[in-house]
């Protein structure tokens, strides 16, 4: 296989310790010249060692290169089927482009060539785990196929039961974003480890396509736990729209582009139930449900007609034609936005999941990981969460006068239940 493209990945993924193997090597050009030095071909280390057993299915060809650079990989199973893969983008491994298979041989043959054309090849044959025995991790990918996206749509991904610390980097390096045209991001990790979101540091840009790849499936999860799928999506990001909320107005701005469509009045949480300050996301769209609270401590039931979810804990943008009399003036609802049913039915038509929807003046702040929270903390404070290193030089394009939901520029070359009120 040749080096033809890059797979853009943060961190290495080695399954075993790296062994220098016993392989041969082809001196591709004599390089010394009449009576002149020698040259050295270049050292070439490649993971799993030779004959190695027992590897996960999740493993990677690891390479490692003194005085030159991989120029092949070909990876063969034991039926002598050509197996794809790309390289990491620092090139210390190829990923298999799907999971192996359980007990299985496989051999994989690694050239290096050195800026004289001399080259090193290296052959390994290591033997994959039986199926493992062991309870996998439920991981949801919340980034569907063949969608159009809102610019602030952050990759997402939940795990049951959450990923502990001193396992998260191991998951992190198995989640895989590609962006055309390129659009660098970084991986962040809540608090308690239920999910990992991916963004770039500023709004995605309209247009871009987003290949996903969450690879976990056999992959060792700590001591007790192991990774259950291989999870692939492409999609494409639309157009910039996003909501302002004012509790102070009474009033949502619905922008598209930083510009102005229109202005709509609404009613937001009551004091016993308040709506969450913050920037939240358009999580999913329902042109009608039922809102269930039944068991809550303040239960009910309610036909809803164009929902559009903004949090885990039942907060929604909803038509409510029940309170059409308090919009734009009092606060009424269980922790909703209510709009009339005419302005919830244009809103479905213009919003798209991924949409930036920013609420302020209520008495409660938004919590982490009460839905896709990914632009609810500043870059600073958002790259903390992250179990890998970040690139140097990544952050967000210098501060400008647009609006906060307008895409900018500058970044370097489910099934939930169903509440609200």
């Amino acid at each position: 296989m040749k080096l033809t493209r890059r797979l853009t990945l943060l961190g290495v993924t080695v399954a075993v310790a790296p062994l220098v193997l016993v392989g041969c090597t082809a001196d591709s050009d004599s390089g010394g010249g009449h009576g002149g030095k020698r040259a050295a071909a270049p050292e070439l280390t490649v993971t799993p060692g030779d004959q190695t057993k027992n590897v996960p299915i999740s493993a990677e060809v690891g390479t490692q290169v003194n005085g030159g650079r991989v120029t092949s990989v070909r990876i063969v199973d034991d039926k002598g089927k050509e197996i794809k893969a790309e390289p990491r983008e620092d090139g210390s491994g190829w990923v298999p482009s799907t999971s192996l298979a359980p007990k299985r041989t496989y051999t994989a043959e690694v050239t290096a060539t050195g800026d004289s054309g001399k080259s090193t090849t290296r052959k390994t044959t290591f033997t994959t785990a039986p199926k493992s025995t062991k309870p996998a991790t439920t991981s949801t990918l919340y980034f569907a196929g063949n969608q159009t996206y809102g610019t602030a749509m952050p990759v997402t991904v939940a795990f049951d039961p959450p990923i502990p610390k001193d396992a998260r980097a191991d998951v992190q390096r198995r989640l895989f974003v590609k962006t055309d045209p390129p659009q660098p991001g970084v991986w962040s990790w809540v608090s308690d480890g239920s999910q990992v979101y991916y963004r770039a540091p500023d709004f995605w840009k309209p247009g871009t396509t987003i290949s996903v790849r969450a690879g976990l499936e056999g992959l060792p999860i700590g001591k007790n736990l192991v990774g259950d799928a291989d999870r692939k999506a492409t999609s494409k990001i639309g157009k910039q729209v996003s909501l302002e909320i004012d509790n102070a107005t009474k009033q949502m701005s619905v922008l598209r582009d930083g510009k102005l469509l229109r202005k709509i009045p609404v009613s937001l949480g009551k004091p016993s139930t308040p709506t969450s300050s913050g920037k939240m996301v358009i999580m999913e769209k329902y042109q009608n449900t039922t809102f269930d609270t039944t068991g809550s401590a303040d239960p009910y039931v309610v036909d809803v007609e164009d929902a559009q979810r903004l949090t885990w804990g039942g907060e929604f943008i909803h038509g409510a034609p029940w309170s059409e009399g308090e919009q734009g003036n009092t606060n009424t609802s269980h922790g909703c936005t209510n709009v009339s049913a005419s302005a919830a039915d244009w809103l479905m038509g213009v919003t798209q999941v991924g949409d930036l929807v920013t609420v302020k003046g209520t008495e409660v702040q938004l919590d982490e990981g009460n839905g896709w929270t990914a632009w609810n903390v500043s870059w600073d404070q958002y790259v903390k969460g992250s179990a890998l290193p970040v690139p140097a030089g990544l952050g967000p394009a210098p501060a400008h006068q647009g609006h906060p939901g307008a895409v900018a520029g500058g970044s370097p070359a489910p099934q939930p239940s169903v509440t609200g009120g």
